[in-house]
């Protein structure tokens, strides 16, 4: 590997490192509801374009030059690169029923690696689309594979037109005379599979960047690509889009930009592509922000944080404080395929994910987590906000310092209520009320062994919690946390939530997909069924005839789907568990191997379950196979 490619590598590692330490944060849950008010302060610079190519590179120029961690930055490095009660079902008598994507807001299609239409399963694998014949399950089939050179990350499926995400790389780039430069692309492909057997491409949109996210209301994609922007030798690369055998250079002239400094400049683009008409171009609009750690969108608005450190101020002894640490939003309209810079604005702290935020009643909302997590009392310094802004994103109301030496696990905002789940020794539930954004407060809590990674919506007073189990460590101020959680929160007396029912899933080392990503999960509240895919770990009680301490780790015995009947009055009863691993060892072969359960979904009364190397049908009556089909994914073999 050449020291070019190294750079490059480090640079990417370390954005990874800065985003993934986002996500690792600690437990509370809290909930709140919200109104209007005035604004508190005003918002953060405004979006303008450039003037001229001269501009950007005067501005880029002069913001690496004075890196805002007062001493590098990434390129100096590198030097290169509203709640869904239910799974959903078919709305037409004459397709089946069928449950679809676990989605963050109702009417937001959020791309995944696994999509049905009631008729047709469409599966990831590895550089691979598998289409399958479902229904009946009986008759189910393999019909098709699309194989495509660079790794497919998500698909949607849209009224026999499957959209593809492809990412790959090419040479390109406004520096190639000086050498050239190997740049990452995104391609968002659509198919016309109205005949399963035979897909036919009907329209390809390549865009030099990474994919970051992307989301489908109604007939339109939208989706941000991501791309470093390099300042080398007085001189930067701007991204390019090919389309229909036509190259269009976004120009200096198109781009957005804040007047505010970063270590890290990336070009991100939104791009929207109308799935069903073929004569509608493909619109779009870069933005030369920070690199964004998340999304999220509404049916009328795509917001994107943007995590910032600052150098913090030395102390009376000359030493430098803990860094200050904001998220700047920015908002973009969207409406049938247009795309226009809103707003930008900011709030102290990070955010975790994308359901730390959301949008009601014209106005936005956000949690957030400032300072860092210490396992004695003296040095922790974490604290934990919620703020509401209004559409322009200025701040109108804040709720700050929730449980200090802690950081946010989990968060979820459903209509007038919001949820938020920090952890360091116990899970308290906060109820906290927004219904005046200018004055939130919290109204009750509880406290509770473990933590939530993710609280998803049963009903309007009640809250699934889906975790870790966890026991107080007595070597200090946390907690060892112990096998998968799911808990039912009844939050209907908001001063004293309850904690009506909970299943503990094996011991310290069992993990879900679920905890890290919500598309893992199955749940319809009409059928009381709650289906998600586990590893299990358990600890042979030979190995400590004492008893095991809090922190030993389990060891794999099984990997599959658990299916649960879930209701308020029966609460959480286990019915059982499927596999894809008979006759393999869930060591081996198990969480991360081919034959792991990472889907499931329903169609009528079969469950199906997914995973890189097999789809298995069976009875939601009683679980028994129907029938399983193959997949001939490389990953398999």
């Amino acid at each position: 590997m050449s020291n070019y490619k190294k750079e490059i590598a480090v640079s990417a590692a370390l954005a990874i490192v800065l985003v993934v330490s986002l996500s690792f944060a600690s437990n509370f849950l809290y909930v709140f509801t919200l109104g209007p008010g005035e604004p508190e302060t005003e918002g953060a610079e405004p979006l303008r374009k450039f003037s001229s190519h001269e501009e950007l590179l005067g501005f880029l120029s002069q913001s690496y030059e004075a890196p805002p961690w007062g001493g590098w930055n990434i390129l100096d490095v590198a030097r290169g690169p509203t709640f869904t009660l239910a799974a959903g079902e078919s709305a037409s008598d004459s397709v089946p029923s069928y449950s679809t994507t676990n989605i963050q807001v109702e009417g937001v299609d959020e791309a995944d690696i696994v999509k049905t239409d009631g008729e047709h399963i469409y599966v990831v694998s590895g550089n691979s689309v598998f289409i399958l014949k479902s229904y009946l399950p009986e008759e189910a089939s393999l019909l098709s594979q699309i194989e495509l050179q660079g790794a497919v990350t998500g698909v949607f499926i849209n009224d026999g037109r499957l959209v593809v995400f492809e990412g790959g790389s090419y040479w390109g780039g406004v520096l190639e005379d000086k050498g050239g430069w190997s740049g990452p692309s995104t391609s968002i492909m659509v198919y016309d599979v109205s005949d399963g057997e035979n897909p036919v491409l009907k329209r390809n949109l390549t865009l030099e960047g990474n994919y970051f996210n992307s989301r489908m209301i109604g007939d339109y994609v939208y989706a941000a690509i991501q791309q470093w922007a390099i300042y080398q030798d007085e001189e930067a690369t701007l991204p390019s889009i090919q389309y229909r055998g036509e190259t269009w250079q976004i120009r200096a002239t198109d781009v957005y930009y804040t007047n505010v400094t970063d270590s890290s400049y990336a070009f991100t683009t939104i791009a929207a592509v109308n799935v069903q008409d073929d004569t509608q171009a493909p619109s779009y609009e870069t933005f030369l922000i920070g690199a964004s750690s998340t999304m999220y969108v509404s049916l009328s608005s795509i917001y994107l944080a943007v995590p910032r450190w600052q150098p913090g101020p030395l102390s009376l002894l000359g030493q430098p404080s803990e860094p200050l640490q904001t998220t700047e939003i920015y908002r973009f309209s969207i409406e049938r395929g247009s795309i226009e810079a809103e707003a930008s604005g900011d709030v102290p702290g990070t955010v975790l994910n994308q359901f730390s935020m959301d949008e009601h009643n014209d106005h936005f909302r956000i949690a957030t987590t400032i300072g860092q997590v210490a396992r004695t009392p003296e040095e922790p310094s974490s604290r934990n906000h919620v703020y509401v802004l209004d559409m322009d994103l200025n701040i109108v109301g804040s709720l700050e310092d929730l449980a200090p030496g802690e950081t946010i696990y989990s968060a979820r905002f459903m209509g007038d209520r919001g949820y938020l789940v920090t952890f360091k020794k116990v899970d308290p539930l906060f109820v906290i009320d927004l219904s005046e954004p200018s004055v939130p407060k919290v109204l009750g809590w509880l406290k509770i062994t473990g933590y939530s990674d993710y609280p998803h919506p049963y009903d309007e007073n009640h809250v699934i919690g889906i975790g870790k189990e966890a026991e107080p460590a007595d070597e200090g101020d946390f907690a060892w946390y112990q096998g998968v959680k799911i808990s039912i929160f009844d939050v209907t007396d908001v001063a004293n939530p309850q904690e009506i029912a909970k299943y503990v899933i094996g011991d310290r080392g069992t993990e879900s997909p679920v905890l890290q990503d919500h598309k893992a999960l199955l749940f319809d509240r009409a059928r009381n069924l709650l289906v998600l895919p586990v590893m299990v770990a358990e600890i042979n009680p030979e190995q400590y005839p004492n008893g095991a301490p809090p922190n030993a780790y389990g060891q794999p015995v099984w990997q599959g789907a658990y299916v649960f009947s879930i209701s308020l009055d029966g609460g959480l009863v286990f019915r059982g568990g499927i596999t894809h691993l008979e006759g393999l060892d869930p060591m081996s072969d198990g969480y991360w191997g081919p034959y792991s359960v990472r889907r499931s979904l329903y169609i009528e009364d079969v469950l199906y379950t997914i995973s890189d190397g097999k789809v298995k049908m069976n009875s939601l009556q009683d679980l028994t196979e129907i029938n399983a089909v193959e997949l001939p994914s490389q990953n398999s073999e």
